[in-house]
């Protein structure tokens, strides 16, 4: 059976924080930790905040005055956003009642290929 995939309003409370019901729980752990999650985040979390900082752009004066105003506030965001991928990915998982390591599977799936790969190159295998 494939796994359910949330309606629009789901997707958009769940964009917005809210946690979907357990039947979801196959494409929660997709979005969070398969293909593009990053990406996913990242576009999730800044877009919003770039429309909104597009305003700055109407301030009166020159354009670089405004577009100065945008830059100090999207760069650290931007800084802080990429720094906390983890601990947001993490605390997804565990308001959706998923496993937090599931965060890191990747991660450690790929040392271990390297240090199998490591081990073989210098004959510990």
């Amino acid at each position: 059976m494939p796994a359910r995939t949330p309606n629009l309003l789901q997707r958009i409370g769940y964009i917005c924080g809210r946690t979907l019901p357990t039947e979801y729980s196959d494409w929660v752990l997709n979005d969070l930790t398969g293909p593009g999650a990053t990406r996913r985040y990242l576009v999730r979390m800044l877009v919003p905040i770039v429309l909104v900082l597009l305003l700055f752009l109407l301030v009166p004066g020159p354009l670089w005055m405004g577009a100065s105003m945008m830059a100090l506030l999207l760069l650290p965001l931007i800084y802080f956003t990429v720094a906390l991928t983890y601990v947001f990915r993490r605390n997804r998982l565990v308001g959706h009642g998923l496993d937090p390591a599931l965060a890191d599977a990747d991660v450690r799936r790929r040392a271990a290929i390297e240090r199998a790969a490591y081990e073989k190159r210098h004959g510990r295998a």
